[in-house]
């Protein structure tokens, strides 16, 4: 089968990570080809070619795309015509369906985040073009039951889960007193007030370990954060990783946590548990679906810090309270094996649509 994944571009990102994984695995199976409408170099590995757009773009969610990208999205729909199963990845991308016409292609819509959060927030501008596109889809993958609910009031929608996208090579060191937080620098969406908040109120020998970078702009206020609650010398700073160095950063640590204030279906969280951390998270939809409603973590009120900080001290203080909750995590992520996920996906590809 022929199969063509678009993504604006293939920077630092968990959408760009959870699709270039399952591209990858796909890739093994399939003819697989990689579109991107930016020329920005991928960040993560690909084992597929990758086409960039004639005319690359940095794409943005303002209003009116489809006249300000009406080039793009017409040199994307020469190169599409060509797949039997065209895969989008985001919103933007899916709005395009609503201009695209490819008759003999099957249009999946792969929904990373929240419908809630892309119609209020990310796609407020073009909600309209937003709401064509589900339409105009043959499919909607989407990631939690919430969502599932809330896309199939546009549109045929199955929930598959994003894979775990990192192999774990041992186990969490549950004796360092240290916390694990692997998000971008987005102050708002990762709540990386609250993780600053959280660190300065910890233990003297704890600190939270930070994995990840973000935008100038942020990286300012980041600093401006980690000064106002002289949180210093509790938070270590690492940058954005991946691969081995990623790794190191879950082995080193005896606890992760979370604080965004939104998400699809947070990976992080997967990626911990399988070197057996047990997890904390503030919840929203992906925190709450990922752990079950807090049968294999700590669930605590969206943006309560004080909450969270509750929840952790116990594990912070009981070695023996940290290794129960990493056996839950370690059970957990058996379910987020990509076999039977790309299982799913094969059943989608082959499955026919009336819309």
């Amino acid at each position: 089968m022929e199969i063509l994944i678009a993504l604006e571009n293939i920077g630092l990102g968990g959408m760009k990570r959870a699709t270039t994984v399952v591209g990858n695995a796909l890739s093994t199976r399939h003819s697989v080809t990689y579109y991107s409408f930016s020329d920005t170099e991928p960040f993560y590995d690909l084992e597929a070619p990758l086409i960039i757009g004639k005319t690359p773009r940095i794409l943005d969610n303002d209003a009116q795309p489809f006249e300000r990208f009406d080039q793009q999205i017409k040199e994307f729909e020469a190169v599409a015509s060509h797949f039997d199963v065209v895969i989008l990845a985001g919103g933007l991308l899916s709005s395009f369906a609503a201009r695209l016409s490819l008759p003999n292609t099957k249009l999946i819509g792969w929904m990373h985040n929240n419908v809630h959060t892309y119609q209020t927030q990310y796609y407020a501008a073009m909600r309209q073009e937003f709401d064509a596109g589900l339409r105009a889809l043959d499919v909607i993958v989407a990631l939690t039951e919430s969502d599932l609910a809330g896309f199939s009031e546009y549109n045929t929608t199955v929930k598959i889960w994003n894979p775990l996208t990192i192999t774990p090579n041992g186990h969490a060191d549950l004796k360092k007193h240290i916390i694990a937080f692997t998000a971008r620098i987005a102050i708002q969406h990762k709540g990386i007030d609250f993780a600053v908040q959280l660190a300065s109120k910890l233990p003297e020998d704890w600190k939270l370990a930070i994995a990840g970078s973000g935008l100038p702009e942020d990286m300012l206020v980041f600093k401006q954060l980690v000064a106002t609650y002289q949180a210093t010398d509790k938070i270590i700073y690492r940058g954005a990783l991946k691969d081995d160095d990623l790794r190191a950063h879950y082995q080193n640590a005896s606890l992760f946590v979370q604080t965004s204030r939104w998400e699809g279906l947070p990976l992080v969280l997967v990626e911990a548990m399988s070197f057996g951390l047990p997890v904390a998270a503030m919840r929203n939809t992906g925190s709450a679906e990922v752990l079950r409603e807090g049968d294999y973590g700590i669930l605590t009120p969206n943006a309560d810090v004080e909450a969270l900080y509750t929840a952790i001290e116990p594990i912070l203080l009981d070695e023996k309270i940290r290794q129960s909750y990493s056996d839950k995590s370690l059970q957990r992520v058996e379910n987020f094996k990509i076999t039977p996920i790309l299982s799913q996906w094969e059943t989608l590809f082959n499955q026919k649509f009336d819309n």
